[in-house]
């Protein structure tokens, strides 16, 4: 019996330093952050998204003059194409077989659901588009206000990102 007593204490000696592991108060992905940042290293957006955050890119179809968006997730600090709504099959658009599900807004368009795939190295460039097609960064829980990329960065790339850096010194996404 005492050499079982003794093999748990150096057990728990032995382990007593990992107990902790893991249990910090802040989660890893507590720094996770959408950055939207220009080629110049201007920061247009820096918000916090820890795990489960979402986000979409708002703008206006180029010929239609509608509203799309493309809405993402941090899944384990994976950033996730989640859901696109589209209200009409325009020119670019549509649902691929296979890619997500496809159903109803209930008004006309629909939404294409679980698409779920992951962003390649968890950033994307994107052409800003004018003032016209207005693209935009929307939080659906409204969590931020709106922040238009069209109006700081028309015709100009951009990196959509989601990183685990801390917040940029030079950023004033508003």
């Amino acid at each position: 019996m005492q050499w079982q007593q003794r093999r748990l204490m150096a057990l728990l000696f032995i382990c007593l330093p990992f107990a902790g592991a893991g249990a910090s108060p802040a989660p890893a992905t507590a720094s996770t952050r959408l950055a939207v940042v220009t080629e110049r290293g201007k920061a247009l957006v820096d918000e916090v998204a820890p795990a489960g955050a979402r986000w979409c890119i708002q703008w206006n179809h180029s010929v239609e003059k509608f509203t799309v968006l493309d809405c993402y997730r941090n899944v384990a600090g994976v950033m996730q194409l989640e859901r696109s709504h589209q209200p009409d099959f325009a020119a670019g658009l549509g649902h691929i077989f296979g890619r997500g599900e496809q159903v109803s807004d209930g008004h006309g368009g629909y939404w294409i659901n679980a698409i779920d795939e992951p962003v390649a190295n968890n950033r994307y460039v994107l052409r800003v588009g004018s003032k016209a097609v207005n693209h935009q960064v929307v939080w659906p829980d409204g969590e931020h206000p709106a922040i238009s990329l069209s109006e700081q960065a028309a015709g100009q790339r951009v990196t959509i990102q989601l990183t685990s850096n801390a917040p940029r010194a030079n950023s004033s996404p508003r």
